[in-house]
């Protein structure tokens, strides 16, 4: 499976967000390996089993008994869980509705490869899907994590697969404008959608030359911000640790109380204050397991817990000793998302939604920056509740 074999550029689309705020990032970034997570590679996995579901239904004939072989040997992978069929599924399902749109067959290209290294030094990514039909060049991605919704507006990962695509087939294809779409099934329903012309693509593509020769040169300067999470020298980056220390100067304001506009200065600095510690306390605890010495600081073990050797052969014995197997187990009732991911989204809206058992409490009001797309909420009454 291509996704598996993905290289990385130094200018990498997946980390475009970092290196576009933070260029000398790029090459900071090398000095610490790439050492994964167990949820990279369950993405990886779920990836390898949408693209053999693709390949499948749009781009290589493959009888039942080949595609059961290819789809069983995924699904023995001990990171594989049943839902991964699911999601994958809804992923396939979009795209093919965006072929079946065309009247002609539309072109497909699964897990490509592609060159943007016009835009960005020695830039290349691997799409997921490419689809061109008509006038418009699709490019799908699949996010398999389940935490932040990633938006495809403005996407900079999109946009620089956009380019590579149109490198590649622009002088095949008459492109006139770019649909980019983020399927996150494990977190938003509806995927989301970005459509920009092929002019404003190209012309974004220019605009960012420059803060790429500086990033693929480890040149300009750091700027710490939302866009550190990813970044693999987060932990020790001076740059970030100046951003949190500087919180010291509100430490010298001289009236008694701080102003409403100082807090917001002061949540604006501090907000990643908690992330920032405890990329800290990894990186710390690495050291130490590795040998190293972080002054003041070392590495023990945590607090064990205990486990059954044999739950059954435990149970039995408690029973034979007089106690009542109903007291060794709980009942407890699903959760209402439990239910729906037993059920599915269709059946359970209409045995639970529809008929009223379920309703929506509102969330508890939550702080967050200016940047969000959520509505602004507030207590106060307005001039007609005041009338009324």
């Amino acid at each position: 499976m291509g996704h598996a074999e993905r290289a990385h550029a130094v200018l990498a689309a997946s980390s475009s967000k970092q290196w576009l705020a933070c260029p000398p990032s790029a090459r900071l970034s090398e000095q610490f390996p790439d050492k994964g997570s167990e949820y990279a590679a369950e993405g990886t996995l779920a990836h390898e089993i949408a693209e053999l579901k693709l390949r499948k239904a749009v781009l290589e004939p493959m009888g039942p008994r080949k595609f059961s072989k290819a789809i069983k040997e995924l699904r023995s992978n001990p990171l594989y869980q049943p839902e991964m069929d699911k999601h994958t599924d809804t992923y396939v399902d979009y795209v093919l509705g965006i072929v079946h749109s065309y009247t002609s067959p539309p072109y497909v290209a699964v897990e490509k490869r592609l060159d943007y290294s016009a835009y960005a030094p020695e830039g290349f990514g691997t799409g997921d899907c490419i689809i061109i039909g008509g006038d418009t060049l699709h490019i799908v991605d699949l996010k398999y994590g389940k935490g932040v919704p990633v938006d495809a507006e403005g996407n900079t990962q999109l946009r620089l697969y956009a380019l590579g695509a149109v490198t590649e087939y622009g002088f095949l294809h008459p492109i006139r404008q770019v649909h980019m779409v983020i399927v996150q099934p494990r977190v938003v329903e509806t995927p989301s959608e970005d459509t920009i012309t092929l002019d404003e693509l190209l012309a974004w593509g220019e605009s960012i030359k420059p803060t790429a020769e500086l990033a693929y040169k480890g040149e300009g300067e750091f700027n710490p911000g939302d866009h550190c999470r990813f970044c693999r020298a987060k932990a020790v980056c001076r740059a970030r640790a100046d951003a949190h220390t500087a919180l010291e100067v509100f430490g010298g304001m001289k009236p008694p109380l701080i102003s409403d506009a100082e807090v917001g200065q002061i949540l604006e600095r501090g907000r990643n204050l908690a992330a920032w510690l405890e990329d800290l306390e990894k990186y710390a605890l690495n050291r130490c397991l590795e040998g190293g010495d972080i002054p003041g600081w070392k590495a023990v073990e945590g607090r064990g817990s205990r486990q059954y050797v044999d739950q059954d052969a435990a149970f039995k014995l408690l029973m034979e000793h007089g106690i009542d197997e109903a007291m060794l187990y709980e009942r407890r009732p699903l959760s209402v998302p439990n239910v729906e991911k037993l059920l599915g989204k269709a059946k359970y809206r209409e045995l639970l939604e529809e008929t009223g058992l379920v309703e929506v409490q509102p969330g508890k009001p939550t702080l967050v920056p200016m940047t969000d797309k959520r509505q602004a909420i507030t207590n106060k009454i307005t001039a007609a509740e005041a009338f009324n």
